[in-house]
């Protein structure tokens, strides 16, 4: 007696590589039980074979579309085709860069459409461009039910683009809390390839983690970390760590030679070993243009860490200011050369807010709380109608 196969979720986005959008399809993937939904990842572009090994499963097929800049029209008839050999139960899109595959998945006869929205580009931090509004409102009959990660893209989709609320769902990221936890005994550990005098007593390190490209802001930060530690006793105290690789690269680096501080600055690369990152830090900070809901503002809290955030995107629904974290503007370099000096010089702050931020996220970010949404929207979508 045969049985049937679990339905199948396919995963279409722009780049399957290291970024926060794409490590939450990586986490969703791993944690939904393997008998209720298979799943496929499509990338427009490319599926990075190294990225792809965090997929714990070996039923993931992974495609790479190789699409060239520009409307992704021309891909129509391959994605008809491959939505056809599929048979997907569930096309779910993320982000405006991926939205215009719901008009092939349509045209293909796959019956749930989802688009998630987790955040805007630099070239749209707030989501006020009003042509991006319209292109979102010209695809909408195509699209089954949105996801929006925060509050904050949920109005933007109901008041700007004009989606009905009840075709919105907010489910926000989740955090393997076993995975990012805190360092043993409170103690900074450490970490591979780590500069010798980031180990030294009385030393403070900071860190961030993320894709090095212009919404990241990775360059303002250090500019905010010259005044920083220029700032007095506590700021000459500091070190960075920069986890990351990306185009910014270049650019970064001269930043950090203009202002003089590269005995106090370490550009970590792209790394494996996130979780052990973390570990390593007496505190985060994320200087990011625009977010949607952080990955790595939850891994951090997760780890125990207190995080200084700009105030963008969903970063105020994660950080609570003045319990878990210090907020401030984006693009504020004194501002956040201020956040930098308060957690250098107050250890028990620190301290304080980082294990605040840890039971925050245990009580309302948990991936399993994340994964059990998704599940339930996704089989709301494929029952018969009529049918609760």
């Amino acid at each position: 007696m045969s049985t049937a196969a679990p339905p199948l979720v396919l995963h279409l986005v722009y780049r399957f590589d290291v970024g926060g959008l794409e490590n939450g399809v990586v986490n969703l993937i791993n944690h939904m039980p393997a008998g209720r939904f298979r799943h496929a990842v499509v990338a427009l572009t490319d599926c990075s074979a190294g990225f792809c090994q965090r997929i714990a499963r070996a039923d993931v097929d992974f495609v790479s579309l190789h699409k060239p800049p520009g409307h992704g029209a021309k891909l129509y008839p391959r994605l008809y085709r491959l939505f056809r050999e599929q048979r997907p139960a569930i096309v779910h899109t993320r982000n405006l860069a991926a939205l215009e595959a719901v008009v092939p998945a349509w045209a293909a006869g796959v019956a749930a459409r989802v688009h998630g929205e987790h955040g805007w580009d630099v070239s749209d931090p707030g989501g006020t461009r009003r042509k991006f509004q319209w292109l979102r409102r010209a695809y909408s009959p195509f699209v089954s039910r949105y996801v929006a990660l925060s509050r904050h893209i949920e109005s933007y989709l109901v008041d700007r683009v004009g989606i009905a609320p009840v075709r919105v769902e907010r489910i926000c990221n989740g955090v393997d809390s076993t995975r990012f936890r805190p360092a043993a005994g409170g103690v900074r550990g450490a970490l591979g390839g780590m500069p010798a005098t980031f180990a030294a007593p009385g030393v403070v390190v900071v860190g961030t983690v993320g894709r090095l490209q212009a919404v990241k802001d990775q360059v303002g930060l250090v500019r905010a970390f010259a005044l920083a530690r220029a700032g007095g006793e506590g700021g000459r105290s500091l070190r960075l760590v920069v986890a990351g690789d990306g185009p910014q690269r270049a650019e970064l680096e001269a930043e950090i030679r203009s202002a003089g501080v590269e005995d106090a600055v370490w550009l970590a690369g792209e790394r494996g070993d996130v979780p052990e990152v973390m570990r390593a830090l007496d505190f985060f900070v994320l200087p990011s243009k625009a977010e949607g809901i952080s990955n790595t503002i939850l891994e951090a809290m997760a780890s125990g860490l207190a995080v200084a955030a700009t105030a963008v995107g969903g970063n105020p629904e994660l950080v609570a200011a003045g319990e878990t974290g210090l907020l401030v503007p984006a693009t504020d370099a004194r501002g956040m050369a201020d956040a930098l000096l308060c957690y250098a010089s107050d250890a028990a702050l620190r301290h304080r807010h980082g294990a605040a931020a840890r039971r925050r996220v245990e009580a309302e970010f948990s991936i399993d709380g994340m994964v059990a949404r998704y599940m339930r929207l996704y089989e709301s979508l494929l029952r018969p109608p009529g049918v609760a």
